[in-house]
């Protein structure tokens, strides 16, 4: 998963999670997230939230959504700890464990999981057919991946404007394509393989962060987090923009099934 160098901060934390709701590292919050295990059941279900984050969707899958047990995992310490603060705010510490790991398998035994479960952090690995293969093999049989991602619509170098992107992210952004992602999963033996492309919602949503953070509400945000870190989010928003409404750059909800 990446690698040990820290990239979510106390400050990224909740930078964040002022542009996308308390415990959210990612946009759309718990709607968005929700979305991701739109018509699966996970009532009495065992899930693994890969990048967990901060936690509110740990929360979330063991909460609302009435998960009976959820392992988050995450390489980073300040948003574990933020994760397990927020799992016994929530009262449910017995059914949330949030688990520090080193990048790498997953330290689980086959068959372990109903659901594996993962919102905007995969892309922070690289070899996206090591990873379809880890989730398969800790899934139990009829078990699903249900995933969103940030994609590059092609296998190609990135444009000039994405590479420029992807630089200001900073985040060791790892983009694969829809169809890498698809391949990856059929050749290890996925079925009911989907992919949705949420770049039209996200695109008119990032437009409206960018408002804020360039609006009335920017001296509020630069108090909050400094006028330099605000700047340099306005640069990042920006030059996210164009490779958004070229389709270069194309959020995707993933979801496959091990077969029975």
């Amino acid at each position: 998963m990446s690698d040990n160098e820290l990239h979510y901060d106390n400050q990224v934390i909740h930078f964040l999670e002022d542009m996308w709701g308390d415990g959210f590292l990612s946009p759309g919050g718990a709607e968005e997230a929700t979305l991701v295990v739109e018509g699966l059941d996970l009532r009495g279900k065992t899930v693994l939230d890969i990048g967990s984050g901060s936690g509110a969707i740990a929360v979330l899958l063991a909460g609302t959504l009435g998960a009976k047990k959820v392992i988050g995992i995450d390489v980073e310490e300040p948003v574990v700890n933020e994760a397990r603060q927020r799992a016994a705010a929530a009262g449910l510490s017995d059914r949330i464990d949030i688990q520090l790991v080193e990048p790498g398998p997953f330290p689980f035994p086959e068959n372990s999981f109903d659901i594996v479960y993962s919102k905007d952090s995969i892309i922070h690995i690289p070899d996206k057919e090591t990873l379809s293969r880890d989730v398969y093999r800790v899934l139990r049989p009829g078990g699903w991946f249900a995933a969103s991602d940030w994609l590059i619509s092609h296998d190609n170098t990135p444009s000039p404007e994405m590479q420029d992107y992807i630089t200001a992210e900073d985040l060791d952004f790892a983009m694969a394509s829809p169809g890498r992602y698809t391949r990856a999963l059929a050749d290890v033996g996925f079925s009911q393989i989907s992919l949705r492309n949420r770049n039209p919602w996200y695109r008119e949503v990032a437009a409206g962060e960018l408002n804020r953070l360039t609006g009335p509400e920017r001296s509020k945000l630069e108090q909050a987090h400094g006028e330099t870190f605000i700047a340099d989010q306005v640069s990042t928003w920006s030059k996210m923009m164009p490779v958004l409404k070229s389709g270069e750059h194309c959020p995707h909800h993933i979801r496959g099934q091990k077969p029975s």
